[in-house]
């Protein structure tokens, strides 16, 4: 497990949460000053530079309920509202683009290149506010200065950690199952063939090699596929040309925005993603997120400028997911009595053999290489 994954994750996933904020906010209508707020509010709040400071320390990535937990206080740090049911989504498509991103990398330290495009995108969120535009920049310096000199090992481990991360996640999305790259069963289809990485070369070639090092013999074969090869690298600079289109933004051609919901209410067991119960350990880690994410405030119920964002396509769909959702009380809970001192006999007998007698000697000193010397 890389202690380098939690900075990539974070804003990668953040990335995907303002594409699908800024596609819905467009799509309802919301007036141009509201849905700008809401979009600087979440971008100024996601790069605090204190939370950034600390999110970029070697640690360990959060549990999917403390990543999940976060996004959820991320979405409402402005006037925007989502219910149950459109967070659960929000976070679906978030987690399945980037889960597919990064299985589509050719190379690990392409998600390097993700990561930038989509930092690229929130820099043009907020184009209009300098001091949240220069947030984003500081997080830029520090993804050239953590990320930037890695070697591909080290990006491989980091991509092993976010696989991990994302395993067991198969949320259908529409947008993926009409492209033809997701499966009904929300298993993402990878191609045999198409681009190769940087630097690789074209498969189909075998050359044999004597004891001096020359070619001695080259045999082609067929290699089932048709590739090609990227014509430059993809650079890390501020502005720069990242060659690859996986991490940009996938709604800005109008299409549809939907996730499959289940057709039976017969469902396995409620994982980390679909419960409400607070996770306990990650209760700590949250109370310091909070607090470096500068104190989000509770806006009053009343408040005139608060709205309701519904990330699905009619407030029935809304409603029948919300309906879906297990209740939080989903597991079952046996309560032991531990007030009760009762004993039986055969447990007092039990204990009664892990008594041990003192020793013989009543001067001997708990000194360990004492202890050691009489034993012989």
């Amino acid at each position: 497990m890389s202690l380098r994954t939690l900075p990539l994750l974070f804003i990668n996933l953040g990335g995907e949460m303002m594409y699908i904020l800024d596609q819905r906010l467009r799509a309802q209508n919301i007036p141009p000053d509201k849905a700008r707020k809401v979009l600087h509010d979440i971008v100024g709040t996601m790069f605090n530079r204190r939370f950034m400071d600390e999110l970029f320390k070697p640690q360990e990535a959060y549990s999917k309920k403390a990543m999940r937990t976060v996004f959820d206080r991320l979405a409402h740090a402005s006037i925007m509202r989502l219910n149950s049911a459109s967070m659960d989504k929000l976070y679906d498509l978030m987690t399945m683009a980037f889960k597919y991103q990064v299985s589509l990398c050719l190379r690990p330290s392409d998600i390097m290149l993700v990561t930038l495009n989509h930092m690229d995108a929130l820099r043009t969120f907020v184009e209009e506010a300098p001091a949240i535009k220069a947030q984003v920049d500081n997080v830029f310096r520090l993804l050239i200065t953590n990320y930037g000199e890695l070697s591909q090992g080290e990006f491989h481990l980091i991509r092993q950690t976010l696989l991990g991360f994302f395993q067991d996640m198969h949320i259908r999305v529409s947008i993926f199952l009409k492209d033809k790259v997701q499966n009904t069963n929300g298993r993402f289809v990878l191609p045999c063939s198409g681009p190769l990485p940087f630097g690789a070369e074209i498969p189909g070639t075998i050359r044999l090699y004597n004891a001096d090092g020359n070619m001695s013999k080259s045999v082609n074969f067929p290699s089932g596929g048709t590739y090609s090869g990227p014509v430059k690298e993809g650079s890390i600079e501020i502005r720069g040309d990242r060659v690859t289109k996986l991490g940009t933004n996938m709604y800005s051609l109008s299409r549809p925005v939907e996730a499959s919901l289940p057709t039976s209410k017969v469902t396995a067991a409620p994982s980390d993603l679909e419960s409400n119960n607070p996770d306990p350990v990650a209760k700590a880690e949250l109370n310091l997120l909070a607090h470096l994410m500068g104190g989000i405030k509770e806006s009053k119920s009343g408040q005139s400028s608060e709205f309701r964002l519904n990330l699905f396509s009619t407030d029935e769909e809304e409603e029948q997911a919300a309906a879906m959702r297990p209740p939080d009380e989903s597991y079952n809970v046996v309560n032991i009595d531990a007030s009760k001192k009762q004993q039986s006999e055969e447990l007092n007998k039990i204990m009664g053999d892990f008594h041990i007698e003192s020793s013989a000697d009543p001067n001997a000193e708990d000194d360990l290489l004492q202890l050691m010397d009489s034993a012989y």
